[in-house]
């Protein structure tokens, strides 16, 4: 008897129409593999690139890049999770938004029995980014000055909590009052209001006029001139999204002009390939969890049938912390 799934597929890259829900077959793990049902799974910016067309895809593909559930069956060299294990993941090839699928094991982590099927699953993506901005790009230490925009969104609002608990200064940016009011309770130092604000003398009035170690932007387009005049010299820009879409092309000698500064363009599926390194990453971050330094606040909940109605809902940006899916 063959195992099924309900699984939200696209057909074609475009809006969130093209989402369709079907039933898709589930086989057993290979080698290295294993076999996951989900409890829920989390939904991301990525997901919406990937649908778009700007993170071209072969079609047709199930979407979702994070999700958590118990292991059903395990592939041959699989040693750190055994049938019967709480798990989550944010992880390559896509395809979480389903019941159930086999997938590599190598990014899967066991999941403490604290955190729940739905922290886990909105959790994994954005929480490894976290880490990832502030341990594994450029040195940021107790006292830095860290500008980070959507400071409210799910990234945002994981960063302003391990900024407060690290001892780091972290100046956030939101496009409503109250989002900005959210933020500074998660532990944002300041939160600018970019919609009726000028961000960029904002930033430099609190900094007395010397700018920001660090810049870490998901937004692209709409913020990436700003952010490099929100840097100090030598300061460390890091583009690591496109919400607004993606940054167009630039004359490289503007980051001399403005202070011999640096840019990067990170991944987190470049920072997590590694079984190790991944598994240890998760690793800080459940402990940041379990110490309650950072809370996973889960604001908006949609089952998966209602898939293209969460898309639409994430890129109106009417999302604060994070979404899932449920199954």
């Amino acid at each position: 008897m063959t195992v099924t799934a309900r699984t939200a597929v696209i057909a074609e890259h475009g809006g969130p129409e093209q989402f369709r829900i079907e039933d898709r077959p589930v086989g057993d793990p290979g080698k290295g593999e294993i076999r996951i049902r989900h409890a829920a799974c989390g939904l991301n910016f990525i997901d919406v690139y990937q649908r778009s067309g700007l993170y071209p895809m072969q079609l047709p593909q199930a979407l979702g890049m994070e999700a958590a559930g118990t292991v059903e069956a395990v592939g041959e060299g699989v040693t750190h999770l055994r049938v019967g294990d709480r798990a989550a993941y944010a992880a390559q090839p896509p395809g979480a938004y389903t019941e159930a699928r086999v997938m590599p094991a190598a990014q899967v982590c066991p999941l403490p029995d604290g955190i729940s099927f739905e922290e886990g699953a909105a959790m994994m993506l954005q929480g490894l980014t976290v880490q990832y901005l502030f341990h594994r790009t450029t040195p940021i230490k107790r006292g830095d000055t860290v500008l980070f925009h959507a400071a409210a969104g799910g990234v945002g609002l994981i960063a302003c909590q391990w900024a407060r608990s690290e001892g780091i200064t972290l100046i956030g940016t939101a496009g409503t009052d109250e989002k900005c009011r959210l933020a500074i309770d998660q532990g944002a130092s300041h939160c600018i209001n970019y919609r009726n604000a000028d961000w960029v003398s904002e930033i430099k009035a609190l900094t007395g006029d010397a700018g920001v170690d660090v810049v870490m932007d998901a937004v692209g387009a709409d913020t990436f001139d700003g952010s490099l005049d929100c840097l100090k010299p030598l300061g460390m820009m890091i583009s690591f999204g496109n919400a607004s879409g993606p940054v167009p092309p630039f004359n490289l000698g503007i980051l001399g002009q403005k202070g011999s500064l640096r840019l990067t363009r990170p991944t987190l599926f470049t920072h997590i390939a590694r079984h190790d390194t991944c598994q240890e990453m998760a690793q800080m971050l459940f402990a940041k969890v379990l110490a309650g330094d950072v809370k996973i606040r889960i604001d908006q909940t949609f089952p998966l049938e209602e898939v293209a109605e969460a898309h639409r809902t994430l890129e109106a940006r009417k999302t604060t912390g994070s979404t899932i899916l449920t199954l």
